[in-house]
C-alpha cells in the first residue's frame, strides 16, 4: 500500500524491563515518513546502585509506539552525554537525527530523585526544552512518560498521551472451561496493571470520569445487569442503577455531574441520564425502538446513540435537554457504538461493510464516512484524550485482542495481553 510500510517488529523491545507489561504492542503499519530522534540514556552517578527505571528507554518506546517517530538505537549513538557541554553537535549532524534527548538523574534530598531532560534542535545546535522533575521509584515510568509528552508536543504541536491510562476487561478461562472476568487499569504501554474487580460474571461497558479518578462499569455479579461506580485508588464502589430490566451502557458527561445509560424498566431500552448527586433519573429518548449506547458531545449539550427506529442501526444524535433526534448516518446498514473525538467535530464508530464490523471515522460537517480497518469483527472504539489515535477490540487468531488506528487509518498498532482475551477498551482523559 502506498506511503505504508509493515513492520514486525516488537516495539517492546525498546524497553529493557517490557517482560513487566501486561499488553505488549506492535506497529504492524504505519507511515513511511518518520522522524529520526537520538534519545541519550540518561546519565546516573550513584555508585552501584540502579535506577528503578530506563528512563530514556521509555521516552523512546513511547515515541517510537506513534509511529511519527524513529528514535536511533543505543548501542548506535557516537556518543553519551548528559550535560550541554558535552554535546558535539558536528557529531550528530553526520548521524542525521534532526533532535537530540539527554538527561541526567541525580538523588534527591527526601530520598526520590530530581530527573532533568533537554531536547535539542541537532540542526541549529539549540535547545528547544528543558525541564526539571522530582520523582519517587514507585512514580519514576510516570516521569519517563511525562518527559515524553513534553517532547511530542514540542515536536508535533499536539498534546502527549502518553501519561495516560487504559481500562479495559479480560477474560481467562481455566481448564475446566470456567471463566474469570477481570476489569484492569494499566498505563498505556501496558505496565502498572491494576484489577479493579474480579468476578465470575461479565464484566462490561468501562467509562472514564472526566477526572480520571473512577469507572463506571455493568458487572453481571449478581445474575443481572447493573451499574456501579468505583474509585480506582481505593476501590470503593457505589450501585448506581438496578433497575428491572437492562441497566447498561453507562456514560460520564464532560462535567462529571451526570451518567448517561441505557434503562429498560419501562419496558424498552431508552436513554436515560441520572444526576450523581441527586439520583434524579431523566428519560431523553421516546420510541418503540431500541436506543442505546449514549456518548456525551466535549460540551455537553448534545448525545449520540445508536437506535434501530429506521429498521436498522443507525447513529442519532439529540440534545441532552431532549428534544426530536436526527439521524446523522447513512451510508451501509449498520452504524453503532458511536464515540466523539475530543475536538467534537468527528465520530468513531462500528460500521459493517461488506459483512465485516470495521471502525469508520464518521466527520459531522460533510457526513463523509472513512472506513479505517480492515478486520473481521471490531467494536468499542475509544479516542485517545489527544486525538491522535482510536483504540479498539477486534479478533485475530488468538482471540480478542485490542488494536489501535489512527483517525487518518495510516497507523495500525496490535496490543495483545499476556493471557486470555481482552476487550472493552477505555482510554482515560489526560491525568491531573
Amino acid at each position: 500500500m502506498t506511503g505504508r510500510i509493515i513492520i514486525a517488529v516488537l516495539l517492546a523491545a525498546f524497553l529493557m524491563n517490557a517482560a513487566n507489561a501486561v499488553i505488549e504492542f506492535r506497529i504492524t503499519r504505519s507511515t513511511e515518513a518518520k522522524q529520526r530522534i537520538a534519545i541519550v540514556p540518561f546519565g546516573w552517578q550513584h555508585g552501584g546502585e540502579p535506577l528503578p527505571v530506563d528512563v530514556a528507554a521509555i521516552v523512546a518506546g513511547d515515541l517510537a509506539r506513534t509511529g511519527l517517530f524513529e528514535p536511533i538505537p543505543f548501542e548506535s549513538l557516537p556518543s553519551r552525554p548528559f550535560r550541554h557541554d558535552q554535546i558535539n553537535f558536528k557529531d550528530w549532524r553526520l548521524l542525521g537525527p534532526g533532535n537530540l534527548v539527554i538527561g541526567n538523574v541525580t538523588p534527591s534530598v527526601n530520598g526520590g530523585y530530581v530527573v532533568e531532560f533537554q531536547l535539542y534542535d541537532v540542526l541549529r545546535s539549540k535547545q528547544v526544552v528543558g525541564f526539571q522533575l522530582t520523582s519517587s521509584s514507585q512514580a519514576m515510568r510516570r516521569v519517563a512518560h511525562k518527559i515524553a509528552d513534553q517532547i511530542y508536543m514540542k515536536l508535533t504541536g499536539v498534546r502527549g498521551a502518553f501519561d495516560t491510562k487504559v481500562a479495559y476487561v479480560t477474560e481467562v478461562r481455566n481448564a475446566d472451561g470456567e471463566a474469570r472476568y477481570a476489569l484492569s487499569v494499566a498505563d498505556v504501554d501496558g505496565h502498572n496493571e491494576s484489577a479493579i474487580l474480579d468476578s465470575a460474571r461479565p464484566v462490561m461497558s468501562p467509562s472514564w470520569s472526566p477526572d480520571g479518578k473512577k469507572l463506571a462499569y455493568v458487572s453481571f455479579e449478581s445474575d443481572q445487569p447493573r451499574i456501579f461506580i468505583q474509585d480506582i485508588a481505593t476501590g470503593e464502589r457505589e450501585r448506581i442503577a438496578s433497575f428491572p430490566g437492562i441497566n447498561g451502557a453507562p456514560a460520564f458527561s464532560p462535567d462529571g455531574h451526570h451518567l448517561a445509560m441505557t434503562l429498560s424498566k419501562d419496558g424498552n431500552p431508552e436513554i436515560y441520564v441520572m444526576h450523581l448527586r441527586t439520583r434524579r433519573l431523566r428519560r431523553v429518548t421516546r420510541n418503540v425502538a431500541i436506543d442505546t449506547e449514549p456518548s456525551w458531545s466535549p460540551d455537553g449539550q448534545s448525545l449520540v446513540f445508536t437506535s434501530d427506529r429506521g429498521g436498522k442501526p443507525q447513529i442519532y444524535r439529540t440534545a441532552v435537554e431532549g428534544g426530536r433526534p436526527e439521524r446523522i448516518t447513512f451510508e451501509g446498514s449498520y452504524n453503532a457504538r458511536a464515540v466523539y473525538s475530543p475536538d467534537g467535530t468527528k465520530l468513531a464508530l462500528v460500521h459493517r461493510d461488506e459483512g465485516r464490523y470495521r471502525i469508520g471515522l464518521l466527520d459531522l460537517e460533510n457526513g463523509a464516512l472513512q472506513v479505517l480497518t480492515e478486520s473481521e469483527l471490531d467494536e468499542s472504539p475509544s479516542f485517545a484524550p489527544n486525538g491522535s489515535m482510536i483504540l479498539y477490540a477486534t479478533m485475530d487468531g488468538t482471540g480478542p485482542v485490542l488494536a489501535a488506528v489512527s483517525p487518518d487509518g495510516r497507523m495500525h498498532q496490535r496490543l495483545a495481553v499476556q493471557t486470555g482475551g481482552v476487550r472493552e477498551p477505555a482510554w482515560s482523559p489526560f491525568r491531573k
